[in-house]
């Protein structure tokens, strides 16, 4: 809110969301109250629909080619 940063990245705060760690009403309040010249990028899978009716631009990404699928498991500092 004070107007220091022009972007503010959100990684991951749909999920908490979804898993009720974080109110929706919450994010709500401090989308609205922004400052004009913020930019707030939300991440993470099962974005709630009262987000997705205020954002201006929502993508929904999906694997097309993947490690995992040809037997690499999950590699600790890039995938978890």
């Amino acid at each position: 809110m004070s107007g220091r940063y022009g972007l503010v990245i959100l990684d991951e705060i749909n999920i908490c969301i979804d898993m009720g760690m974080i109110k929706v009403q919450d994010v709500k309040n401090t989308l609205l109250n922004k400052p004009k010249n913020l930019e707030i990028v939300l991440t993470g899978r099962n974005a709630h629909q009262e987000l997705i009716a205020m954002a201006h631009l929502v993508t929904e990404m999906q694997p097309v080619k993947h490690y995992f699928n040809i037997g690499v498991m999950a590699r600790r500092g890039i995938e978890y």
